[in-house]
């Protein structure tokens, strides 16, 4: 049985350091019959240093998978306009859960502010939106999955490498080819990294002489803390809070790559939702999820951190301001935002945006930045609020 959805990101979301698209090395051709494939891998392995024993044992029996290829192209959680996705990861058990592990562990904690300035609540925010606090780590045999994603054409120059990268994490005893299982796309243990992170930025952090993420919760949470500050994490620095936006304003400055810092967003009307900004000085992006009438946010350049982690807008955002949950702030404020469409309805505004010539990639129902973008166009075209939020006035404006 597949991973339930207490663990969104184990079978819907493709992490960002996962998202090479036709980056990275292609070490061997893709396609073709799947035994030669890996015949060439495990030739290839050899090739560059790997002992023939260690890597003839990696590759024996290895199977592909039919499940890891339907997971790749199953992105349809996603679809969910922020409130809902929030209110559907944010419990109160995920609540209660959180604090009691920030009890438990807070010498590693300590540790990791300490080290690498990541605090405690972004951590647990992935650690549970990854497994669920470790309870759902993925049934996906790892090796399996890395070399059906190396073998498919789509994205082999970001999943063949990966396959290197278990070998040798199997050569220092740290993967077990035939028993070690994480998320579809190749992620292992309580946090989800990929084999390459973890030779890169594991962190043996009980002091046992391995990593290893699926059993240990020290050695999960330093990796983590560790992987955040090698993609930029800016220590002692937010990264996301509530702000109450003017009923009129430039909405099209509303968008990520727009940077102002709060005293100059203040100027148009902005304002904190309680007290004062976090960083006045600090650049930071208008965050509208749901248009105009919906929740708003200031985001940091910590929050661009997590686009590192994960590529998907509505996580990413879920998991930052769950991270600020977790370190004390209100719940979220949600508006009234006009209604959503449908997926259906959706995809019937993305096929019309794509007639007027922009580019939506896959018209798939999903509000990805291509179709934010050409919705935001749209609606300033239309003499709309231009604030990239789909609504039924655009639709039938269209």
């Amino acid at each position: 049985m597949r991973a339930p959805l207490t663990a969104l990101a184990l079978i819907a979301a493709l992490p960002l350091h996962a998202q090479g698209g036709d980056e990275g090395e292609i070490i061997v051709p893709c396609g073709g019959d799947f035994a030669a494939f890996a015949q060439r891998m495990e030739e290839a392995a050899i090739a560059r240093g790997a002992d023939p024993a260690t890597a003839r044992a990696f590759f024996d029996g290895v199977r592909q998978d039919p499940d890891t290829l339907a997971a790749d192209r199953r992105q349809g959680v996603f679809s969910l306009p922020f409130t809902d996705f929030a209110r559907r990861l944010i419990s109160q058990n995920r609540m209660d859960r959180g604090q009691a592990l920030s009890r438990e562990y807070d010498a590693v904690f300590d540790r990791i502010e300490a080290e690498y300035g990541v605090p405690r609540g972004v951590l647990l925010a992935f650690w549970a939106f990854e497994t669920d606090y470790g309870a759902v780590q993925g049934d996906f045999n790892t090796v399996n999955s890395l070399m059906t994603l190396g073998h498919d054409c789509r994205r082999p120059g970001l999943f063949q490498p990966q396959v290197l990268a278990a070998l040798e994490l199997a050569s220092r005893g740290d993967l077990d080819p035939d028993t070690t299982t994480g998320a579809w796309a190749g992620e292992i243990g309580q946090v989800q990294m990929l084999p390459e992170d973890i030779l890169t930025n594991g962190v043996d952090g009980d002091g046992d002489g391995h990593v290893r993420l699926k059993t240990s919760a020290p050695d999960a949470l330093m990796s983590g803390a560790a992987m955040l500050r090698d993609l930029g994490w800016r220590p002692n620095e937010p990264w996301l809070e509530q702000v109450e936006v003017p009923a009129d304003m430039d909405w099209s400055q509303a968008r990520l790559g727009v940077r102002r810092t709060p005293r100059d967003w203040a100027q148009a009307g902005i304002e904190p939702r309680s007290g004062d900004f976090l960083a006045p000085d600090l650049p930071a992006t208008l965050i509208l999820p749901q248009g105009k009438d919906g929740p708003a946010f200031l985001g940091y350049p910590n929050f661009d951190t997590f686009f590192e982690w994960n590529q998907s807008y509505t996580y990413v955002l879920t998991a930052a301001y769950f991270a600020r949950r977790l370190e004390g702030a209100p719940v979220f404020d949600a508006g009234n935002p006009a209604p959503a469409l449908s997926t259906d309805e959706m995809k019937a505004l993305q096929r019309r945006l794509a007639a007027l010539g922009h580019d939506v990639g896959q018209v798939d129902g999903i509000l990805g930045a291509g179709t934010r973008a050409a919705i935001r166009a749209e609606q300033a075209r239309l003499g709309l609020p231009a604030d990239a939020w789909p609504t039924r006035a655009l639709l039938d404006a269209l």
